[in-house]
């Protein structure tokens, strides 16, 4: 599973040898702005194109998760910048992107192949596969042999001759099917689609086509998940899977390049590939009622978050985003400072809206609503939609007083009162200073705002995974 770590050195030297002499390039070959290393951090933010499956991405109980994803965390605090997930639906979406500068990196298992090579660079292979054919089982599989299950299944490449195989538009697979095609002398009818690899062994499963071609790691994970299909047949030798960047991303490319030799050699790289790749535990998570790719349900009350969501003028996601902050929707927790509930609302807000401790769930999202659209119509002078909502974000979380304060303060010293990034925000913060919340324009004290911060950027980047992968 893991290459030698000498290999991956040799690997890096050979490439910052080949690509020195291009270290002041701004443009790639095609013209295009590159967005290297150094404007990465300049913008404080890189852009990483993903998929959504069992494994590289999705949400569980409201979190997002995935062997990809948590990688690209790691990731994100090795450069000290924000992490911005993006999700295309199809391979050729993803490289039509990352050229047009759309986004820094494709994050997937993506087969190193010298036709690829030609158009993206390469990261050090983080991990290893081969392909499989999948297959459905007989109808009567559980009460055969294992012998005669064999005897009903494509064992060999040469028994594919005359078959029609269906793969992923533009992975590695039909590619390697017509190599395989031509070299051992079949026909094999190979038609592209633009499912997922996941979803094809779910059609394979139930009898809606006859075969595709996944990676072993992959395919093993899925089998769980599908019992009834087989992929013991290889069709592949081992390949390297990479990430890849944009021709000309050198810098970007020889920083990706470090961090993922090291990385890949650490315990904690090790424990995460076991978790989604080996352990077979994950079949339980994939058919609980909230793995959002499977079900589009993000918790158990989204029929209420939906209803509620209206009158507020808000994505119900956005919402579900902020109740999660506030409990995990959890019902019954109560915070040190008596904030309870799925809305985690103080006793006199609480009362204010017409619920205590016991009043149903349905109407602790209602309440927590009303507060909202509250807060909402407190700050309706600050033109733009998504400004305001941060304010909104940040005066749940803290009270409006302090967002009022700190508004006041970036008015008198220059900056804007209706922008939050680096304008209100930063007042915001510096309310823990007494040069600031001494200041005759601040009413409400001091308070910490570091929380508040963290709470904003965090419910904005949680409701931006929920877009990705639940549907509106």
């Amino acid at each position: 599973m893991f290459k030698k770590e000498t290999y991956y050195l040799f690997l890096i030297i050979l490439i910052t040898i080949t690509s020195c002499s291009f270290h002041s390039r701004k443009e790639d070959n095609l013209g295009l702005s590159v967005q290297d290393l150094e404007a990465i951090k300049e913008k404080g933010k890189i852009t990483v194109l993903t998929d959504y499956s069992s494994t590289d991405y999705f949400i569980y109980k409201g979190q997002p998760l995935g062997f990809q994803y948590e990688m690209l965390q790691q990731l994100a605090n090795h450069l000290s910048v924000r992490l911005e997930v993006q999700v295309s639906r199809s391979l050729h979406e993803s490289f039509t992107l990352l050229q047009a500068g759309k986004a820094d990196l494709i994050a997937q298992n993506l087969t190193v192949t010298p036709d690829r090579k030609g158009f993206v660079n390469f990261i050090v292979p983080h991990m290893e596969a081969y392909q499989v054919l999948v297959q459905r089982k007989p109808e009567n599989w559980k009460k055969l042999s294992q012998r005669e299950i064999q005897s009903a299944l494509i064992t060999t490449k040469e028994e594919l001759n005359g078959k029609t195989v269906y793969v992923m538009r533009g992975s590695s697979y039909a590619a390697n099917l017509r190599e395989l095609s031509s070299k051992i002398g079949i026909n094999i009818n190979v038609i592209e689609v633009d499912e997922s690899v996941e979803q094809l062994m779910y059609l394979v499963s139930v009898g809606e086509i006859p075969y595709t071609v996944s990676d072993n790691v992959i395919a093993s994970v899925n089998n769980t998940y599908y019992p009834n299909v087989d992929i013991n047949t290889p069709l592949s030798l081992q390949q390297d899977m990479a990430w890849v960047v944009r021709k000309g991303s050198t810098s970007l490319q020889q920083e990706l390049n470090n961090w993922m030799v090291g990385f890949t050699q650490t315990r904690k790289y090790k424990n995460m590939y076991a978790r989604y790749f080996e352990n077979k535990k994950s079949a339980a998570m994939v058919e609980n009622d909230f793995y959002a790719i499977n079900t589009g349900r993000i918790s158990p009350y989204d029929q209420f978050i939906r209803k509620y969501s209206q009158p507020l003028g808000w994505d119900w996601r956005l919402l579900a985003s902020l109740i999660y902050q506030e409990s995990h929707f959890k019902v019954d927790v109560t915070s040190p400072v008596g904030a309870s509930g799925i809305m985690q609302l103080m006793p006199n807000t609480a009362k204010r809206f017409g619920i205590d401790t016991v009043s149903s769930t349905a109407d602790h999202i209602r309440a927590g609503s009303e507060f909202i659209l509250w807060l909402n119509k407190l700050f309706r002078d600050v033109p733009d939609t998504d400004e305001r909502i941060k304010f909104v974000l940040a005066a749940y979380n803290i009270g409006p007083g302090h967002i009022i304060d700190a508004r006041n303060l970036a008015r008198k010293n220059g900056a804007n009162p209706d922008v939050w990034d680096d304008n209100v925000a930063r007042f915001l913060l510096s309310k823990a200073d007494p040069k600031y919340y001494n200041d005759p324009v601040v009413k409400h004290g001091s308070c910490r705002g570091t929380e508040t911060f963290r709470y904003v950027t965090e419910v904005l980047d949680r409701y931006q995974h929920y877009k990705n992968i639940v549907g509106k």
